[in-house]
């Protein structure tokens, strides 16, 4: 069995996400979803509008992931890719080079994002629609 992991906030699902998932399972045949806990998001100055509780039950609910598990902290990549035996790390490719140390691990790949959608282009446009 093929296993791909990914890592992200996942906050406010969208399209683009959906897309990243959906080609992320393509790669292999289990995906693992990495979801950063609202303790990371605090340390990275991110604030979801969702709890982490909700996003990963959100996440659990759709048909390409197979395991979501908490991101933590930006260490614990290796361990992870060790701990649940991943052959493909999987990124969007805004960025890319940042994770090619994995490479010693598994395999790394970085899928180009969706065009013209982000959760902060999301929020952006929510707050102009609310002024």
């Amino acid at each position: 069995m093929k296993k791909v992991i990914t890592y992200g906030t996942f906050d406010l699902l969208h399209v683009g996400h959906i897309n990243l998932l959906k080609r992320a399972k393509a790669l292999g045949d289990y995906l693992i979803v990495a979801v950063s806990t609202d303790e990371f998001n605090a340390l990275k100055n991110k604030k979801a509008y969702y709890s982490y509780e909700d996003r990963k039950t959100i996440l659990e609910a759709v048909k390409y992931v197979d395991l979501v598990i908490p991101e933590e902290n930006w260490e614990q990549k290796i361990a992870d890719v060790q701990k649940y035996d991943v052959d493909i790390f999987v990124m969007g490719h805004d960025w890319e080079g940042k994770f090619d140390f994995l490479n010693d691990y598994c395999e790394v790949v970085y899928l180009p994002r969706t065009e013209g959608i982000s959760t902060t282009k999301i929020k952006d446009d929510l707050m102009k629609v609310n002024k």
